[in-house]
């Protein structure tokens, strides 16, 4: 039973992540397109924040191999 419960805690963080990166991305190339001449700081602050995601999955799904 716990093992089950881990697989759904660990598809549900990857998931999630993968929600998240793609609204980020998504919201990026709206910016860029308002704003061409921003592209270089957008962009800056789309990595940054997909990293950021990204990182707070692993550490969900690490934690969830832990527990």
């Amino acid at each position: 039973m716990t093992g089950s419960l881990t697989a759904i805690g660990l598809a549900l963080a990857a998931m999630a992540a993968g929600i998240g990166i793609g609204q980020i991305g998504g919201r990026a190339m709206d910016a860029i397109a308002r704003q061409p001449e921003a592209v270089g700081d957008i962009r800056a602050n789309m990595i940054l924040t997909a990293a950021l995601v990204e990182g707070a999955a692993l550490i969900a799904m690490v934690l969830g191999f832990i527990l």
